[in-house]
């Protein structure tokens, strides 16, 4: 094949399996953003040798061609790798798990150092988890997966660490300019966006200096259909069983078989609310880099990186649920119900409380990146140094949440889950009539503002010396990194409105709504939204104030939750190692130590012993120091038995540390379901003994044969625990009791599995990659540990001949749990998705392409317990795309 000729595919190795083959397309989307790579032998080979020449277990993503990486963005690209795990809640890969660990236990690295991230949804804390929708593909050269440790990688990951590498002007052409134009198009939103991106490029004839410079630009009209349930209840809650409310429906509408079988089934659980729910989102992307090398001299090099990001994610969400479970207005409200295997599938109530609830977000994510690097080669050694900071800020920076009630009859019918998510039904259609809702005066909604923000400055020095004999190499280094990120939370309740959901321009959902869900009925289908904007304008209008008074303005001090919710962590990080290459016949790799010394101090706002927690004066700002030293050794040894044949051995002692809003004093409540969940400034990092063992058999070239067994001994695991905590009640004005849930150190855990994989080329253009992993995690008493899927199975065939070449994906993982909320464990039922790509080189300059992103239009399937209980069940819809690359 000509080297011009393009393809759609991109190639990823696995240092424990195969390399991932991935769909082409050059555009920046947040949701299809495949990128197109010079031939897909050619992009094999760079991986495998990256593979076969690595000091560790590592897998490699690459993408030859410039602007062009594999599938919709950085984590889908990684979906292919053995072990690599992608959750889609939004309906695309937003967090990565590794080796069957949480996202959090796994770093992601950009050229080697952390860069600062953001999260845009308001229940989202900062954390310790990479969102990987923030990074435009076209930046990315390739991608390394490490998923056994070096004492020269930053520590932090039980899983792995992903060092994502962007492109270097002197390792491209001179003079090149490269851009892309595109379309996406959603299926269930019905809208489509232009995508663009540009990169411009030089170097002297020396090669001695080089510039580079990117634009791109991605919008996204997601839309995301759900029913939902909010929290669990036992049935003994509508037989006096609610201390706050001890109101029993028996003595009421429940009564002859009603009443024998809420009596028979006092413990069984139901959900505590249950409707539909109606989700909207415009997210655009502006993603700017410049890269500059200087080398003076053969010996002294220099690198600058700049990464700017700009991200907007408004969002407006509309709730519409009837509210069984609510302490004063739906309790007494029981008339029927039916109970099968402890839940309550199906259950009827005259006059009880009916909900919808409208939130208009504004959301932003902007990040800054700066990294300088310098380096000077003597003969037989180098010293190299690096130093940057990198900032981000997030989250939501304004909602306005109006809420309208609704008194009438209704019947939550679940019996048929999990194929059916449910329904709800009305004896009146109200879910149809606007004019039915309405805000109450006593507690409508409320103003709040939770922006969110990250730094981390750094500065490290390498000292290597080559040597001849067994040792081959000897590197020290230094490394200091300051860490802060914090979170601001105020808000203010909006009393006094009384509304109609009428007076908001309301319509009917488009006629698509609910499409591919199973028995939700007409009425569900069919009910009503309102213009977020609208409300918005008459909130902001003050035209239901009293005469004479001000719009309120969002404090901290408003309510326990706001205040709690502000806080700060900072912490500083010294890190020492020394690390020794070593060979011997065809025995290879490294072993050696890094000492890491961590210094956090978490403050926040602690409310005083017995106040009620709702003023200035209850709440004092309290400051808790902890410090931690770790000693973390590694070994790899790579045995080259054969020249087709690599066996490696990898044993190490790694940590990773809580994530940040759970080392602090914050909590958030639900007033009306009396939940919620704080942080634990107490808690201890993860510590974990790793081993790992691989086998890799190169049968032809470009294609592999490969399986890994890999051990995790975790200690300190952090898992959530319920338990009754007393706060002021914003909406009742008094003292109440609420189930909180906080992260502790639940004690021990380990993960063990298996990762085989596949990769070969065919005649006639085919080829096929293919992988398997086995992970069973589990931790105290065999509790099952976040975002572990047992079973997970990757095929991608593909096709390449001449200009044509096509790409399918299909990705099929098991069940997996996300964590406890509300005192149920929460899991996401399996799922599978299907992604398809082709294009065509029109010219050597120039490609055509379309791909098809979630041609399955898969359900997200979320429950609490067992399938019997759905908490969240959603549909994104299919994105298309098409595309023009053009490269000079």
């Amino acid at each position: 094949m000509k080297s011009f000729h393009k393809s759609v595919l991109a190639a990823s190795v696995s240092a424990m399996a195969v390399a991932a083959a991935a769909p082409a397309l050059a555009q920046d989307s947040n949701a299809v953003e495949q990128v197109v790579v010079t031939g897909i032998r050619a992009s094999l080979l760079q991986s495998i040798e990256s593979k076969r020449r690595a000091g560790a277990i590592i897998d490699v993503v690459t993408a030859e061609d410039v602007g062009k990486f594999p599938s919709s963005n950085v984590a889908e690209a990684l979906t292919i790798v053995p072990g690599v795990t992608v959750d889609r809640a939004f309906g695309q890969g937003e967090k990565v798990s590794i080796l069957g660990t949480d996202p959090a236990l796994n770093r992601t690295l950009l050229n080697g150092q952390t860069v600062a991230s953001a999260d845009w949804f308001i229940l989202d804390s900062p954390g310790r988890t990479f969102n990987y929708a923030l990074l435009a593909p076209q930046i990315v050269g390739k991608v390394d997966v490490y998923k056994s440790p070096e004492a020269r990688i930053d520590e932090g990951s039980i899983g792995g660490t992903v060092i994502v590498n962007t492109r270097k002007p002197l390792d491209l052409k001179s003079g090149l300019i490269a851009g892309a134009v595109s379309y996406l198009y959603n299926d269930r939103s019905k809208k489509g966006d232009a995508q663009g991106s540009l990169l411009v490029s030089w170097k002297n004839a020396d090669q001695t200096f080089g510039a580079s410079f990117s634009v791109q630009r991605a919008e996204d009209q997601l839309r995301r259909d759900g029913v939902e349930s909010y929290g669990t209840i036992a049935a003994n809650q509508w037989a006096g069983g609610n201390p706050d409310n001890p109101v029993d429906s028996r003595t009421r509408g429940c009564t002859g078989t009603c009443a024998s079988t809420l009596t028979s089934n006092l413990t069984a659980r139901s959900p505590n609310a249950f409707g539909a729910s109606y989700f909207e989102q415009g997210r655009t992307r502006t993603t700017y880099t410049t890269a500059l090398q200087w080398k003076p001299t053969d010996a002294l090099s220099f690198e600058f990186n700049w990464l700017k990001i700009k991200a907007d994610y408004d969002n407006t969400n509309q709730s519409m649920y009837a509210f069984q479970g609510n302490t004063w207005n739906s309790l007494g409200a029981l008339t029927d119900l039916t109970v099968n295997n402890g839940v309550v599938t199906k259950a009827s109530f005259n006059n009880a409380l009916s909900v919808l609830d409208v939130q208009y977000r504004e959301a932003e994510l902007n990040s800054d990146t700066y990294h300088l690097k310098g380096g000077y080669k003597g003969d037989g050694w180098d010293l190299n140094g690096e130093i940057g900071k990198s900032t981000a800020d997030g989250g939501t920076k304004r909602q306005v949440f109006l809420e309208f009630l609704n008194w009438a009859n209704y019947t939550v019918d679940i019996s048929g889950a999990p194929k059916s998510a449910g329904s709800l039904t009305y004896t009146t259609n109200v879910m149809g009539n606007p004019a039915a809702f309405a805000t109450d005066p006593g507690w409508s909604g409320n103003l709040v503002s939770k922006p969110t923000s990250d730094e981390e400055k750094y500065a490290q020095l390498d000292l290597g010396k080559d040597f001849d004999g067994v040792i081959q190499r000897v590197q020290v280094g230094y490394k200091r990194r300051e860490h802060e990120t914090g979170q601001q939370y105020a808000g203010i309740a909006i009393t006094g409105v009384a509304a109609p959901a009428s007076l908001f321009s309301p319509s009917e959902v488009p006629s698509n709504y609910l499409k591919g869900f199973d028995g939700v009925g007409d009425q569900m289908k069919n009910r009503f939204r309102i213009s977020g904007p609208s409300m918005v304008d008459y909130v902001q209008s003050g035209k239901w104030l009293a005469a004479g008074a001000s719009l309120p303005k969002p404090s901290i001090f408003a309510a326990a939750e706001f205040t709690a919710g502000n806080w700060n962590i900072q912490e500083d990080i010294d890190a020492a190692y020394a690390q020794a290459n070593f060979k011997a016949d065809n025995i290879r790799g490294n072993f050696g130590v890094r000492y890491v010394k961590t210094s956090v101090n978490s403050a926040g706002y602690v409310c005083k012993p017995g106040a009620a927690c709702n003023a200035a004066a209850d709440w004092a700002w309290q400051v808790t120091k902890k410090s931690y030293d770790n000693v973390l050794p590694s070994v790899n040894i790579i045995v080259d038995a054969r020249e087709d044949l690599v066996f490696r051995f990898a044993a190490a002692q790694v940590i990773a540390r809580p994530n940040y809003a759970d080392m602090t004093n914050y909590f958030w409540l639900s007033d009306g379901i009396l939940t919620g969940g704080g942080g634990n400034p107490a808690l201890e990092p993860y510590k974990s003994s790793n081993v790992n063992a691989s086998a890799e058999w190169y049968f032809q070239p470009q294609a592999i044969l490969s399986a890994e067994v890999f051990y995790k001994d975790i200690s300190n695991y952090i898992l959530q625990r319920t338990q009754p905590e007393s706060y002021f009640n914003q909406s009742q004005g008094k003292v109440t009791t609420y189930q909180i849930s906080r992260p502790f150190n639940a004690g021990s855990a380990e993960v063990k599995g298996l990762a085989v994989a596949y990769q070969q080329n065919f005649a006639y253009g085919f080829g096929l990659l293919a992988n398997y992993t086995y992970a069973d995690a589990s931790g105290q008493d065999g509790a099952p540990l976040p975002y572990s899927s047992k079973n997970q199975v990757n095929v991608s065939p593909f096709y390449e001949n001449g200009p044509f070449s096509a790409r399918a994906t299909f990705t099929w993982r098991s069940k997996y749990f996300t964590g406890v909320d509300r005192g149920d464990n929460m899991f996401v039922r399996a799922s599978k998705t299907l992604d398809v790509t082709a294009g065509y080189a029109v010219t050597k300059n120039i490609t055509a392409s379309v791909s098809a992103q979630n041609l399955l239009d898969s359900e997200y399937y979320a429950y609490a317990n067992t399938t019997a209980l759905p908490r969240g069940v959603y549909r994104t819809g299919r994105k298309l795309q098409a595309t023009l690359n053009v490269s000079f």
